[in-house]
């Protein structure tokens, strides 16, 4: 027993020692920091969502600083060259405040809103270009929301869709729809127990809904996470009760699985706040009660790694601040704490270059005492990175990536697809007749880039035959991106199927059916039937 002690002994020494120059490897450095130049963008905030660009540089927004001090739009190299492309003024009080960060859209430019300062009006959206060329599309009024926080998101319809913070039929926020040429639709208004006060960006999931968090609200008051659908029907899948959380504030991020993972900015065990998952089977898990030694609440959301981990920040309050990574078991380690020299008190969701190092912002701390925008090389893989991440087959698509000048193929889960280069760092490519949903890949020349993420394949019905018959007829369903089936509904209610082929399914109407559209999900997402079928005695 001695030896096997002794033995053991030494296997924690070395495990702790491997592990220790794990944690070397991580390599924090400071990029840039604001107020370096004269009328600079200064003290980024949340929601501050880090934007990869065509050109692989970064694009964010500040809402102080610029030539007004009422914000700013700032692009920053990889390399720390930063260049304010545009500064918000006054002139009209509802361009004021851009809190948002920004979303790169499929045509290249970046979408973002403001937060505007009048009190029961407030905000736009804006789309600007990566040399600064700026349109407003779309003011906010009470009813179709006030104050947005976060960026709008590309869907797989080439749709934005957005949250406000207020506003709406009960004044507890909004989610809304807005084309690129800026046709606007409020899709929801959320009430105080499907949730209140939403500061965060929306994400796409994989089954083609939308998922955000709302700060307040809900049963208990502490905040919910809900899924809405495209159409505006929301439900909540989580309901926060201060010992699994409280105020989320940050987005969510979902794995090639389905789960979802997430933050909650207070609650927990400690009252610090926890780092949560929803599986996709809707079950609820804290992998995390978040404590002081891991640096005290985290305001903002994850990203995932490219090694399948997830890397966050803690704010601070005790102290200014930490990195960390967690695995989706929960294992927890932290990588990084600020010392206010080098930027203080991060308050934006990192994002991950296709380089594969990490980026983000402080709000305080470095140089000037303004913040700091700041790199973290965790020996992360480069990989390629999908503009949108889902379309239908015939769609083109933009690829971020490096070295993509020397591409000779490109495909879809293994199915070819044409494309073109046009920069080192962005090609496009049509997503071929036949694709289904996993991973793309970029051949290069001596090397490769993949996605992490899967891209997603929308399936489309077409039509289906019969149109009508009792409980038990036997419907062809015809479409396309049809192979990946997982289920068919009439209404409702599962019924029994086929796969025939990637065009067509057969289904068999099942018991208790009523006269009701037809829906197929696949691992692309769902399509529905523009006519209903009709269910005859």
């Amino acid at each position: 027993m001695k030896i096997i002690r002794l033995w053991s002994s030494w296997a924690i020494v070395a495990s702790l020692f491997a592990f220790a120059i794990a944690l070397q490897a991580q390599t924090y450095s400071v990029v840039y920091n604001f107020g370096d130049v004269f009328l600079d963008a200064v003290a980024p905030q949340h929601s501050g969502i880090i934007a990869q660009g065509r050109d692989g540089n970064l694009y964010t927004t500040t809402p102080f600083g610029g030539a007004n001090d009422y914000g700013a739009v700032v692009r920053i190299t990889p390399a720390g060259q930063a260049t304010v492309l545009y500064s918000f003024n006054h002139t009209d009080p509802d361009e004021a405040y851009p809190y948002s960060g920004l979303t790169m859209g499929a045509d290249g430019d970046f979408y973002g809103t403001t937060l505007g300062e009048r009190p029961n009006l407030g905000g736009k959206v804006f789309k600007i270009t990566s040399d600064g060329q700026i349109t407003f599309l779309h003011t906010f009024v009470s009813g179709d929301g006030q104050h947005p926080f976060a960026p709008p998101i590309l869907a797989g319809d080439g749709n934005l869709y957005g949250t406000t913070s207020l506003g709406g039929n009960s004044s507890h926020g909004t989610v809304y729809r807005i084309t690129p040429s800026g046709q606007f639709k409020t899709i929801a208004s959320l009430d105080y127990k499907r949730g209140y006060y939403p500061r965060a960006p929306l994400i796409m999931g994989t089954d083609g809904n939308l998922y955000g968090t709302a700060w307040e609200g809900g049963t208990h008051g502490t905040g919910t996470v809900f899924k809405v659908t495209l159409k505006g029907a929301i439900s909540v899948l989580r309901d926060f009760d201060w010992a699994s959380g409280a105020y989320p504030s940050g987005p969510l991020v979902q794995d090639n699985d389905g789960n979802l993972y997430g933050t909650t900015d207070g609650g927990g065990t400690n009252g610090f706040g926890t780092i949560f998952q929803i599986t996709s089977a809707r079950k609820f898990k804290v992998l995390r009660s978040l404590k002081s030694s891991d640096g005290e609440y985290s305001a903002v959301g994850l990203v995932l790694g490219t090694d399948g981990n997830l890397y966050g920040s803690t704010y601070g309050a005790s102290n200014n601040g930490m990195l960390f990574r967690i695995s989706p078991a929960g294992e927890f380690s932290v990588i990084h704490g600020f010392d206010m020299t080098h930027g203080g008190h991060p308050d934006v969701t990192m994002t991950q270059h296709t380089t594969g190092i990490l980026y983000g912002d402080t709000t305080s701390g470095g140089v000037h005492g303004y913040g700091t925008f700041y790199s973290l090389d965790a020996n992360l893989a480069a990989y390629a990175k999908l503009v949108p991440n889902a379309a239908k087959t015939g769609s083109t698509v933009g690829i971020l990536g490096q070295g993509l000048n020397s591409a000779t193929a490109v495909s879809f889960n293994g199915k070819a697809a044409p494309f073109t280069i046009v920069s080192d760092t962005f090609l496009t490519a049509t997503v071929p007749n036949g694709a289904t949903t996993g991973l793309a890949k970029v051949t290069l020349a001596g090397n490769s880039l993949s996605s992490y993420r899967n891209f997603q394949v929308i399936p489309v019905i077409t039509s289906f035959s019969p149109g009508s018959g009792p409980v038990g007829t036997q419907v062809t369903i015809t479409g396309v991106s049809l192979s990946q089936t997982a289920m068919v509904e009439f209404g409702s209610l599962a019924a029994g199927f086929t796969v025939n082929n990637d065009k067509q399914v057969t289904a068999i109407v099942p018991a208790n059916a009523k006269s009701a559209k037809i829906t197929i999900t696949t691992a692309g997402g769902t399509a529905v039937s523009s006519a209903s079928f009709t269910v005859t005695p």
